[in-house]
């Protein structure tokens, strides 16, 4: 199923997920392996047996290997293999977080978890197995099952013969660590960060002046909703990597390190422009765009550049490029 998401900036994002046949086949799979491992123990167990070994010990053994099978198999390769298992891999599917980054273990967990209740859940295991998961797939508008949506996750589809996208982690550059301390994201939903993420990643693909404008409008429309009045000499551009960055972390996703100097990071996001020696020095290398002064508590808390700096913006607000 294609979704597309269309954002007050025009950043279209799009991405295609699994629907429930695709599923479906792939959970298919995975159940006949894990039938086949399962085949594999149980008769191991009972070849133990008939060699003389205590039916206590074996039966424990049984009691901890039939569970790790069922609920550890899917955890342990989603969480190992970036959201994968043999039967997602098969047919080109993954599992990603709702702002498109690579799952962690909490997220398997999590959807392991709920599969009890996706698979097993209401006591239909031998009338409708599966029900549950079925039907949130085939009503919810990402396709999400149960164990999705409490774990925030989404399957997408991969494409074939396409090169393997790499989930991209942005990095707060070189001199704005501090500065980024001071960017609260927590006002910022999945949306607002799929936004940020869409044009970052497709920046080196515009034209310079489109480039400017749309970076502009996405990072005033952004500093807005967290209602953060950015320093002098900080760029659209480095507002928003200092964003995703935040979201990233905040998510609990492992941020890149620091870039030192334009350095491409995962996905396709072209150059991460050097910050200036520090945010506040107005050390400034583009134009600045004519703003009014803010009045009330922001501008009070707005630290003076040091003497004989250049003049930084009017009330702070972007650096913009010439």
């Amino acid at each position: 199923m294609a979704t597309q998401l269309l954002t007050p900036e025009a950043v279209v994002l799009g991405f295609d997920t699994a629907g429930l046949p695709t599923r479906l086949l792939a959970r298919l799979i995975d159940a006949t392996l894990q039938l086949v491992l399962l085949v594999g123990v149980l008769t191991g167990l009972g070849l133990l047996a008939g060699a003389g070994l205590p039916d206590v010990g074996l039966i424990i053994a049984a009691f901890f290997l039939v569970p790790l099978l069922l609920f550890g198999y899917p955890i342990a390769l989603e969480a190992l293999w970036r959201g994968r298992t043999l039967g997602k891999a098969a047919l080109g599917l993954r599992v990603v977080t709702v702002e498109g980054a690579p799952i962690r273990f909490r997220h398997a967990l999590i959807r392991g978890g709920a599969e009890l209740i996706d698979l097993y859940g209401l006591g239909l295991l031998l009338v409708a197995p599966g029900i549950v998961g079925a039907t949130t797939i085939a009503v919810s508008k990402r396709s999400q099952r149960l164990g999705d949506i409490v774990a925030g996750t989404i399957v997408v589809r991969e494409r074939a013969g396409a090169p393997r996208a790499v989930p991209a982690a942005f990095a707060v550059p070189l001199g704005g660590e501090q500065y980024a301390a001071t960017v609260d994201v927590s006002g910022l939903g999945a949306p607002e960060y799929q936004a940020v993420r869409s044009f970052l990643l497709r920046a080196p693909e515009l034209r310079p002046e489109p480039r400017c404008e749309v970076a502009l409008q996405l990072a005033r429309s952004m500093a807005a909703r967290i209602r953060h009045v950015p320093p002098p000499g900080v760029t659209p551009e480095q507002f928003l990597a200092v964003v995703a960055a935040n979201v990233q972390a905040r998510g609990g996703e492992r941020p890149a390190p620091p870039a030192a100097a334009p350095v491409a990071v995962a996905g396709g996001w072209g150059a991460v422009p050097a910050w200036p020696p520090s945010p506040l020095t107005g050390v400034v290398t583009a134009a600045s765009e004519p703003r009014s002064a803010p009045s009330g508590p922001t501008a009070a808390a707005e630290p003076a550049p040091p003497p004989g700096s250049p003049a930084p913006p009017a009330g702070g607000g972007f650096a913009v490029p010439d």
